[in-house]
């Protein structure tokens, strides 16, 4: 009891100096202080626990001399202070399948059976595992928020809707593509189309553009006519992109490329393509080599 005595006088005097050494850091410094303090509580947790497991014993100790004055023995006493513990019987194991199920052991069938019978027939009263029935439960509040949901509030489309909402969403995406495909288009790989939106497109662009020179029907000007079999520089879709594209120059044709897309180009290449044959009034004079598609095949005469 004395060294307990001493330890607490001490640790108390070093809680009750921390603050003024703390305050002259020319002799020890905060970090230490700090770990002084750490020290000091763990130190003064060790003497508490050390204290009560003292007092433990001495109940202990009290509580077998109460016992021997009671005129018990000295087993009876250890026997009452070390009570053994009955071991407790451990059930057996239910198997996988029998825990998933929720079904009862066969040991415990008889307690399992309903009283009635049908021709000596008894049923037992296993109930339903219980997995079983959430499953179930939670189908009917699916089927409850399925029905409000679509049918009711009409938060979400119905399957008809939705088709017709993809296939809107399918069209949009098509022309996206498509016109981003068109631009990719140049004299190698332009086809004729007959489409009446391209030949209204291509129409549109050339009286903006090609008229001048050309004329309102592309029956010539400036330029030769493009309504006739007579071409200088050829008569197929691919020629007629290429000289659109790159221009003749040294017959005061313009390059095109820079002011209009692949796909602005291909439409004026059709559009002039629809016009063969269409003999405008006051056609200009044929120009250049007589070329007459058959078969893909190119038959010319010069002049």
């Amino acid at each position: 009891m004395k060294y307990i005595r001493f330890s607490l006088i001490s640790v108390f005097v070093l809680f009750a100096m921390q603050p003024t050494m703390a305050k002259d850091d020319s002799l020890i410094p905060g970090d230490v202080m700090n770990y002084i303090g750490y020290g000091a509580i763990f130190f003064t947790l060790l003497l508490v626990v050390a204290a009560m497991l003292m007092v433990l014993k001495a109940f202990r100790v009290m509580t077998r001399i109460v016992l021997r004055q009671q005129g018990l023995s000295t087993v009876e006493i250890e026997a009452a202070m070390n009570p053994v513990k009955s071991k407790k019987e451990k059930k057996p194991k239910a198997a996988v399948w029998q825990k998933l199920l929720s079904l009862k052991p066969m040991a415990q069938e008889q307690e399992l059976l309903i009283a009635h019978d049908y021709d000596g027939i008894q049923e037992l009263d296993n109930p339903i595992p219980a997995w079983f029935m959430y499953l179930f439960y939670g189908s009917i509040i699916f089927g409850v928020g399925y029905l409000l949901n679509y049918h009711v509030f009409k938060t979400a489309p119905l399957q008809y809707a939705e088709y017709r909402n993809e296939m809107a969403q399918a069209d949009i995406e098509k022309k996206a593509f498509l016109s981003k495909a068109a631009n990719r288009v140049d004299e190698n790989t332009v086809k004729i189309v007959h489409d009446p939106a391209v030949i209204a497109s291509g129409q549109a662009i050339f009286k903006t553009t090609c008229a001048p020179c050309h004329g309102d029907h592309a029956q010539g000007n400036v330029g030769p006519n493009l309504t006739d079999d007579y071409w200088l520089h050829g008569g197929k879709i691919n020629d007629l992109f290429k000289t659109i594209k790159y221009g003749v120059l040294a017959k005061g044709m313009p390059t095109w490329e820079k002011q209009l897309s692949p796909k602005q180009i291909s439409d004026v290449a059709n559009y002039i393509e629809s016009l063969r044959g269409s003999n405008p009034a006051g056609a200009k004079e044929p120009q250049g080599t007589k070329e007459i598609d058959a078969d893909n095949k190119l038959v010319a005469n010069n002049k």
